[in-house]
């Protein structure tokens, strides 16, 4: 799970407990599966003894990150803001230790608070001084859009600077001294520990995770459907069960190592048993156990279970079809409408399987 890490960062880690960062953009009210490994990042931080910050950024998403995009992006208004920060925090609940009486209880912070009250000139003055021009060009991010064709704006240059200054700010407010996030975020974070080494005189660390990719070039996390969400009404929890299940062996041997919390001695195992009887999905079975248990719980995994083997079972008798109440009963499965107007005015098979 580690792409890039700053020098001395390990001992760092070894030395003491040290508090860490991430940053969770609040684009939509759920964050969808491309979220998770941030998530797993913080929570294998703090089950190492270490305290875990989620940084929501209610600044930030009003801004827009020019990392691995390709145009600028819309501009969220804050109502919509407050909207997705609430459901984003219901979530990171679910998986993080928030518990003020441990000595490394979760925070929960927005960058909001802080850049709220800053004025523009204060800004320039005590952030955008101690960074230079060519420092910020320099990084991956803003190089390829700059050689795009659509350019960048001012907003999304003076990201990586906000982003810099979040840093800096938990570094001196909270003694917060990692942060971590996807490698295409290393120039960004890198600007933070420049200007907290700059404007503080302090020492910083980083390490960021590499970006999940699927063998077939594939986006990972998507659908012909859309994003796979977290939130059990905007993906159910057969539905995402289902997006684990049918990874391709390749994905399911990579994923299986990053997603889940099982120990090496028994992936191996299992990666084993898969290699001899690659029919019977073991790898894939059990990677959609483990990070369907994870996000939804144990009961929510039973009932994707009760649905996949209901549809998927090999009912050969026509006593062992499945009945009305079955298919009505059954949780997540997407169901259409069509009515029987058509039916009676005589539809062909084409029309109807097409609509």
């Amino acid at each position: 799970m580690i792409q890039d890490i700053m020098p001395r960062t390990e001992e760092q880690l070894k030395k003491e407990m040290t508090t860490g960062y991430i940053g969770f953009d609040p684009t939509a009210d759920s964050l969808h599966i491309g979220s998770l490994v941030p998530i797993l990042l913080l929570v294998h931080l703090q089950r190492a003894g270490h305290k875990p910050i989620a940084l929501i950024g209610g600044a930030t998403g009003m801004v827009g990150d020019p990392s691995g995009k390709n145009e600028e992006r819309n501009l969220l208004g804050e109502e919509t803001l407050r909207k997705n920060l609430a459901g984003i925090r219901i979530q990171l609940e679910k998986y993080l230790d928030f518990n003020q009486a441990s000595p490394n209880a979760a925070l929960m912070a927005n960058n909001y608070d802080w850049f709220k009250e800053m004025l523009f000139i204060g800004f320039l003055r005590d952030v955008g001084k101690h960074i230079t021009v060519n420092y910020m060009m320099a990084k991956d991010s803003v190089k390829k859009r700059i050689e795009g064709e659509t350019g960048i704006s001012y907003t999304e240059f003076a990201y990586q600077l906000m982003q810099g200054y979040d840093f800096y700010w938990l570094y001196q407010n909270m003694n917060c001294k990692l942060q971590m996030g996807g490698s295409d975020q290393w120039g960004n974070i890198t600007t933070g520990t420049e200007l907290i080494r700059r404007k503080a005189g302090g020492e910083a660390f980083a390490f960021t995770c590499p970006l999940i990719a699927k063998a077939d070039g594939g986006k990972f996390g998507k659908t012909e459907k859309g994003n796979i969400w977290l939130d059990p009404i905007k993906t159910s929890p057969y539905q995402f069960y289902q997006f684990w299940l049918n990874a391709a062996d390749a994905d399911a041997a990579k994923w299986i190592r990053i997603f889940t919390f099982l120990p090496k001695s028994e992936i191996e195992l299992i990666q084993r048993q898969h290699e001899q009887h690659p029919e019977s999905r073991i790898l894939q079975k059990k990677l959609a156990e483990e990070v369907t248990a994870f996000v939804h719980g144990k009961e929510e995994y039973q009932k994707a279970i009760a649905t996949t083997e209901k549809l998927f079972s090999n009912q050969t008798a026509p006593a062992e079809s499945l009945t009305i109440d079955d298919l009505e009963a059954m949780e997540g499965v997407v169901k259409f409408d069509y009515s029987i107007h058509k039916i009676k005015e005589g539809t062909d098979v084409v029309s109807f399987l097409a609509e």
